[in-house]
Protein backbone atom coordinates (compact mmCIF):
# COMPACT_ATOMS: atom_id res chain seq x y z
CA UNK A 1 0.00 0.00 0.00
CA UNK A 2 2.46 3.61 0.72
CA UNK A 3 4.13 6.17 -5.57
CA UNK A 4 0.43 7.03 -3.99
CA UNK A 5 -0.34 6.33 -0.40
CA UNK A 6 -2.27 3.91 -2.30
CA UNK A 7 0.95 3.65 -4.04
CA UNK A 8 2.93 4.43 -0.88
CA UNK A 9 2.01 0.96 0.24
CA UNK A 10 2.72 -0.49 -3.18
CA UNK A 11 6.04 1.37 -3.22
CA UNK A 12 6.82 0.45 0.36
CA UNK A 13 6.02 -3.19 -0.23
CA UNK A 14 8.28 -3.27 -3.26
CA UNK A 15 11.07 -1.42 -1.50
CA UNK A 16 10.78 -3.69 1.50
CA UNK A 17 11.14 -7.21 -0.33
CA UNK A 18 -1.71 25.81 3.67
CA UNK A 19 -5.52 26.17 2.96
CA UNK A 20 -7.42 23.47 1.14
CA UNK A 21 -6.72 23.55 -2.56
CA UNK A 22 -9.29 25.15 -4.86
CA UNK A 23 -12.05 22.84 -6.03
CA UNK A 24 -10.88 23.58 -9.58
CA UNK A 25 -7.90 21.28 -8.97
CA UNK A 26 -10.07 18.29 -8.10
CA UNK A 27 -10.09 15.45 -10.58
CA UNK A 28 -13.52 14.98 -9.00
CA UNK A 29 -14.90 17.85 -11.07
CA UNK A 30 -14.58 15.83 -14.26
CA UNK A 31 -14.68 12.12 -13.40
CA UNK A 32 -14.49 9.61 -16.18
CA UNK A 33 -17.92 8.84 -17.55
CA UNK A 34 -17.64 5.17 -16.65
CA UNK A 35 -16.68 6.05 -13.05
CA UNK A 36 -19.67 8.36 -12.68
CA UNK A 37 -21.96 5.71 -14.15
CA UNK A 38 -20.47 3.03 -11.93
CA UNK A 39 -21.05 5.11 -8.80
CA UNK A 40 -24.67 5.75 -9.81
CA UNK A 41 -25.24 2.02 -10.32
CA UNK A 42 -23.55 1.08 -7.03
CA UNK A 43 -25.64 3.63 -5.15
CA UNK A 44 -28.78 2.27 -6.82
CA UNK A 45 -27.87 -1.27 -5.74
CA UNK A 46 -27.04 -0.26 -2.17
CA UNK A 47 -30.24 1.78 -1.79
CA UNK A 48 -32.30 -1.07 -3.23
CA UNK A 49 -30.74 -3.30 -0.56
CA UNK A 50 -31.70 -0.89 2.23
CA UNK A 51 -28.45 0.98 2.88
CA UNK A 52 -30.15 4.34 2.34
CA UNK A 53 -32.60 3.67 5.18
CA UNK A 54 -31.84 5.56 8.41
CA UNK A 55 -30.16 3.28 10.93
CA UNK A 56 -29.12 0.60 8.43
CA UNK A 57 -25.99 -1.29 9.62
CA UNK A 58 -22.91 0.45 8.25
CA UNK A 59 -20.21 -2.25 8.28
CA UNK A 60 -22.16 -4.61 5.97
CA UNK A 61 -22.74 -1.67 3.62
CA UNK A 62 -18.97 -1.10 3.38
CA UNK A 63 -18.38 -4.78 2.66
CA UNK A 64 -21.16 -4.78 0.05
CA UNK A 65 -19.72 -1.69 -1.67
CA UNK A 66 -16.32 -3.40 -1.87
CA UNK A 67 -17.98 -6.57 -3.13
CA UNK A 68 -19.33 -4.58 -6.09
CA UNK A 69 -15.70 -3.87 -7.07
CA UNK A 70 -14.73 -7.56 -7.32
CA UNK A 71 -12.84 -8.29 -10.51
CA UNK A 72 -11.87 -4.67 -11.22
CA UNK A 73 -8.14 -4.22 -11.88
CA UNK A 74 -5.36 -3.32 -9.48
CA UNK A 75 -3.45 -0.15 -10.42
CA UNK A 76 -0.44 1.25 -8.57
CA UNK A 77 0.80 4.84 -8.33
CA UNK A 78 -2.45 6.45 -9.47
CA UNK A 79 -2.08 9.28 -6.96
CA UNK A 80 1.34 10.18 -8.36
CA UNK A 81 0.32 10.68 -11.98
CA UNK A 82 0.08 14.43 -11.43
CA UNK A 83 3.79 14.44 -10.51
CA UNK A 84 4.65 12.45 -13.62
CA UNK A 85 2.76 15.08 -15.62
CA UNK A 86 4.87 17.86 -14.12
CA UNK A 87 2.67 18.81 -11.16
CA UNK A 88 4.04 20.22 -7.92
CA UNK A 89 3.69 18.36 -4.60
CA UNK A 90 2.00 21.43 -3.10
CA UNK A 91 -0.75 21.23 -5.75
CA UNK A 92 -1.88 17.66 -5.18
CA UNK A 93 -5.34 17.12 -6.73
CA UNK A 94 -7.96 14.79 -5.36
CA UNK A 95 -7.51 11.68 -7.48
CA UNK A 96 -10.52 9.37 -7.67
CA UNK A 97 -11.23 6.17 -9.56
CA UNK A 98 -13.95 3.55 -9.39
CA UNK A 99 -12.64 1.48 -12.29
CA UNK A 100 -9.22 0.58 -10.81
CA UNK A 101 -7.82 0.39 -7.30
CA UNK A 102 -4.78 -0.12 -5.15
CA UNK A 103 -5.21 -1.55 -1.67
CA UNK A 104 -5.87 1.75 0.12
CA UNK A 105 -8.05 3.35 -2.53
CA UNK A 106 -10.30 0.27 -2.44
CA UNK A 107 -10.77 0.70 1.32
CA UNK A 108 -11.39 4.43 1.03
CA UNK A 109 -13.72 4.06 -1.94
CA UNK A 110 -15.83 1.33 -0.33
CA UNK A 111 -16.29 3.41 2.83
CA UNK A 112 -17.00 6.57 0.80
CA UNK A 113 -19.57 4.80 -1.38
CA UNK A 114 -21.30 3.39 1.70
CA UNK A 115 -21.37 6.82 3.37
CA UNK A 116 -22.72 8.41 0.20
CA UNK A 117 -25.50 5.83 0.03
CA UNK A 118 -26.28 6.26 3.73
CA UNK A 119 -26.64 10.02 3.17
CA UNK A 120 -29.60 9.39 0.88
CA UNK A 121 -30.56 8.59 -2.69
CA UNK A 122 -30.04 12.16 -3.94
CA UNK A 123 -26.31 12.14 -3.22
CA UNK A 124 -23.74 11.49 -5.96
CA UNK A 125 -20.20 12.09 -7.15
CA UNK A 126 -19.47 15.29 -5.25
CA UNK A 127 -20.51 13.70 -1.94
CA UNK A 128 -18.37 10.65 -2.75
CA UNK A 129 -15.40 12.95 -3.48
CA UNK A 130 -15.80 14.81 -0.18
CA UNK A 131 -15.95 11.52 1.72
CA UNK A 132 -12.69 10.30 0.16
CA UNK A 133 -10.94 13.61 0.76
CA UNK A 134 -11.75 13.72 4.45
CA UNK A 135 -10.35 10.22 4.94
CA UNK A 136 -7.25 10.66 2.80
CA UNK A 137 -5.88 13.90 4.27
CA UNK A 138 -4.83 14.92 7.77
CA UNK A 139 -7.78 16.55 9.50
CA UNK A 140 -9.76 16.18 6.28
CA UNK A 141 -7.88 19.15 4.76
CA UNK A 142 -6.02 18.67 1.47
CA UNK A 143 -2.93 20.89 1.58
CA UNK A 144 -0.68 19.10 -0.88
CA UNK A 145 1.32 15.87 -0.82
CA UNK A 146 2.56 16.33 2.75
CA UNK A 147 -1.00 16.50 4.12
CA UNK A 148 -1.84 13.06 2.78
CA UNK A 149 -1.99 10.35 5.46
CA UNK A 150 0.85 8.30 4.03
CA UNK A 151 1.34 5.89 6.94
CA UNK A 152 -1.81 3.85 7.33
CA UNK A 153 -1.56 3.77 11.10
CA UNK A 154 -1.87 7.57 11.02
CA UNK A 155 -4.82 7.22 8.61
CA UNK A 156 -6.49 5.18 11.34
CA UNK A 157 -5.49 7.48 14.22
CA UNK A 158 -6.63 10.59 12.36
CA UNK A 159 -9.93 8.89 11.57
CA UNK A 160 -10.39 7.94 15.22
CA UNK A 161 -9.90 11.56 16.29
CA UNK A 162 -12.58 12.71 13.85
CA UNK A 163 -15.12 9.95 14.45
CA UNK A 164 -14.61 8.24 11.10
CA UNK A 165 -13.39 4.88 12.46
CA UNK A 166 -13.02 3.10 15.79
CA UNK A 167 -9.69 1.45 16.54
CA UNK A 168 -10.35 -2.12 17.70
CA UNK A 169 -6.74 -3.10 18.34
CA UNK A 170 -6.66 -2.62 22.07
CA UNK A 171 -9.98 -4.35 22.79
CA UNK A 172 -8.85 -7.29 20.62
CA UNK A 173 -5.83 -7.79 22.88
CA UNK A 174 -3.39 -5.83 20.77
CA UNK A 175 0.10 -4.87 21.88
CA UNK A 176 1.74 -1.47 21.40
CA UNK A 177 4.04 -1.07 18.42
CA UNK A 178 6.08 2.08 19.01
CA UNK A 179 8.86 1.62 16.47
CA UNK A 180 9.67 4.98 14.82
CA UNK A 181 8.31 5.41 11.30
CA UNK A 182 11.02 6.68 8.95
CA UNK A 183 10.48 4.66 5.80
CA UNK A 184 9.68 7.57 3.51
CA UNK A 185 12.60 9.80 4.46
CA UNK A 186 15.00 6.84 4.53
CA UNK A 187 13.85 5.83 1.02
CA UNK A 188 13.68 9.33 -0.40
CA UNK A 189 14.61 8.27 -3.92
CA UNK A 190 11.51 6.08 -4.10
CA UNK A 191 9.18 9.10 -3.75
CA UNK A 192 9.36 11.67 -6.58
CA UNK A 193 7.57 14.25 -4.41
CA UNK A 194 10.46 14.14 -1.93
CA UNK A 195 12.83 15.66 -4.47
CA UNK A 196 11.24 18.91 -3.36
CA UNK A 197 13.14 20.09 -0.28
CA UNK A 198 10.13 21.68 1.43
CA UNK A 199 8.07 18.53 0.97
CA UNK A 200 10.91 16.34 2.23
CA UNK A 201 11.24 18.50 5.34
CA UNK A 202 7.46 18.39 5.93
CA UNK A 203 7.40 14.60 5.67
CA UNK A 204 10.29 14.40 8.13
CA UNK A 205 8.38 16.55 10.61
CA UNK A 206 5.32 14.37 10.15
CA UNK A 207 7.30 11.19 10.83
CA UNK A 208 8.81 12.62 14.01
CA UNK A 209 5.39 13.79 15.20
CA UNK A 210 4.25 10.15 15.18
CA UNK A 211 6.99 9.02 17.59
CA UNK A 212 5.35 7.41 20.60
CA UNK A 213 1.88 7.37 19.06
CA UNK A 214 0.35 4.01 20.00
CA UNK A 215 -0.29 1.48 17.28
CA UNK A 216 -2.34 -1.38 18.71
CA UNK A 217 -1.18 -4.46 16.87
CA UNK A 218 -2.98 -7.81 17.15
CA UNK A 219 -0.08 -10.30 16.86
CA UNK A 220 -0.36 -12.88 14.11
CA UNK A 221 -0.57 -15.77 16.57
CA UNK A 222 -3.55 -14.20 18.36
CA UNK A 223 -5.75 -13.48 15.34
CA UNK A 224 -7.48 -16.86 15.33
CA UNK A 225 -8.56 -16.33 18.93
CA UNK A 226 -10.26 -12.99 18.25
CA UNK A 227 -11.51 -13.40 14.69
CA UNK A 228 -15.10 -13.94 15.83
CA UNK A 229 -15.08 -10.31 17.02
CA UNK A 230 -14.05 -8.96 13.62
CA UNK A 231 -17.00 -8.00 11.41
CA UNK A 232 -17.50 -7.77 7.67
CA UNK A 233 -16.48 -4.28 6.59
CA UNK A 234 -13.84 -3.80 9.30
CA UNK A 235 -10.63 -2.25 7.99
CA UNK A 236 -7.56 -4.49 8.16
CA UNK A 237 -3.97 -3.29 7.92
CA UNK A 238 -1.22 -5.89 7.75
CA UNK A 239 1.65 -4.92 10.03
CA UNK A 240 5.25 -5.57 9.12
CA UNK A 241 8.67 -6.02 10.68
CA UNK A 242 10.23 -3.91 7.90
CA UNK A 243 12.26 -1.18 9.66
CA UNK A 244 10.59 2.22 9.64
CA UNK A 245 7.28 0.98 8.25
CA UNK A 246 3.97 0.23 9.93
CA UNK A 247 2.02 -1.84 7.38
CA UNK A 248 2.52 -3.17 3.86
CA UNK A 249 -1.07 -3.88 2.77
CA UNK A 250 -4.68 -3.10 3.63
CA UNK A 251 -8.08 -4.63 2.95
CA UNK A 252 -11.48 -5.28 4.45
CA UNK A 253 -12.68 -8.12 6.62
CA UNK A 254 -15.21 -10.21 4.71
CA UNK A 255 -17.38 -13.09 5.89
CA UNK A 256 -18.40 -15.47 3.15
CA UNK A 257 -21.70 -17.32 2.88
CA UNK A 258 -20.60 -19.79 5.56
CA UNK A 259 -19.44 -17.03 7.88
CA UNK A 260 -15.74 -17.75 7.32
CA UNK A 261 -13.59 -14.64 7.80
CA UNK A 262 -11.56 -13.79 4.71
CA UNK A 263 -9.93 -10.68 3.20
CA UNK A 264 -11.52 -8.56 0.46
CA UNK A 265 -8.69 -6.55 -1.06
CA UNK A 266 -6.87 -5.26 -4.12
CA UNK A 267 -3.69 -7.37 -4.15
CA UNK A 268 -0.52 -6.13 -5.81
CA UNK A 269 0.22 -9.64 -7.08
CA UNK A 270 -3.28 -10.72 -8.07
CA UNK A 271 -4.13 -8.03 -10.57
CA UNK A 272 -7.77 -7.54 -9.53
CA UNK A 273 -10.00 -6.97 -6.51
CA UNK A 274 -10.70 -10.32 -4.90
CA UNK A 275 -11.71 -12.25 -1.80
CA UNK A 276 -8.86 -14.32 -0.40
CA UNK A 277 -9.13 -18.08 -0.74
CA UNK A 278 -7.57 -18.45 2.68
CA UNK A 279 -8.97 -17.40 6.05
CA UNK A 280 -7.70 -14.21 7.68
CA UNK A 281 -5.27 -16.03 10.05
CA UNK A 282 -3.95 -18.10 7.14
CA UNK A 283 -3.62 -15.03 4.96
CA UNK A 284 -1.52 -13.19 7.56
CA UNK A 285 0.69 -16.20 8.23
CA UNK A 286 1.61 -16.32 4.52
CA UNK A 287 2.81 -12.70 4.35
CA UNK A 288 6.56 -12.38 4.53
CA UNK A 289 7.67 -10.40 7.63
CA UNK A 290 4.08 -9.88 8.78
CA UNK A 291 3.72 -9.33 12.51
CA UNK A 292 -0.07 -9.07 12.81
CA UNK A 293 -2.94 -6.72 12.00
CA UNK A 294 -4.30 -3.31 12.89
CA UNK A 295 -8.11 -3.30 12.90
CA UNK A 296 -10.55 -0.40 12.68
CA UNK A 297 -14.33 -0.33 12.36
CA UNK A 298 -15.62 2.29 9.89
CA UNK A 299 -18.33 4.59 11.19
CA UNK A 300 -20.94 6.61 9.34
CA UNK A 301 -18.92 9.65 10.34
Amino acid sequence: MPISRRSFLARAALAAAGASLPRALWSATSPAADDRARLAEWLRVLCAEGVCRPGAPFGPAVARAAELALGLPYAAYTLEQYLADGGRPADEPLTLHLSKFDCVSLVESAIAVARTAAAGPREGWERFAREVERMRYRGGERRGFASRLHYFSEWMADGVRRGLVRDLGRELGGVRDERPLRFMTEHRSSYPALRDEATFAAIGRMERSLDGAPRWLVPADRIAGVQDRIHSGDVLAFATAVPGLDVTHTGLAYRDGEGVLRVLHAPLSGGAVEVSRTTLPEYVSAIRRATGILVARPLRG
